[in-house]
């Protein structure tokens, strides 16, 4: 029989995704700065994520590598390519494809 789980509070839950929303904000700050700060605030973002069994909003998805986890800026450190209907990121960091459907 699956194990269940149990989510957290709609409250916690909705001050964790203000949270997410915060660090991700500042990663972009803090990217031209030093990018090893802003990929900290990416790795934080992500444990609160699975901590409070939420999802990362779509928009905030494509800006940091599922694999690597690094945040992604276009044209430094990765590149975004239109290939066949889809959004094609190439990060530098790890040689990772990530593609997204294109509406």
């Amino acid at each position: 029989m699956p194990k269940t789980y149990n989510k957290k509070p709609i409250q916690q839950q909705k001050i964790a995704e203000k949270r997410i929303k915060f660090l991700f904000q500042h990663a972009k700050e803090m990217f031209r700065e030093d990018s090893r700060i802003s990929d900290k605030y990416i790795n934080m973002a992500r444990r609160i994520a699975m901590k409070y069994k939420i999802r990362i909003p779509s928009s905030l998805k494509k800006r940091f590598c599922k694999n690597c986890h690094k945040y992604l800026v276009p044209g430094v450190n990765c590149r975004v390519r239109i290939h066949k209907h889809r959004l094609i990121y190439y990060c530098f960091g790890c040689k990772h494809y990530m593609r997204h459907p294109v509406k």
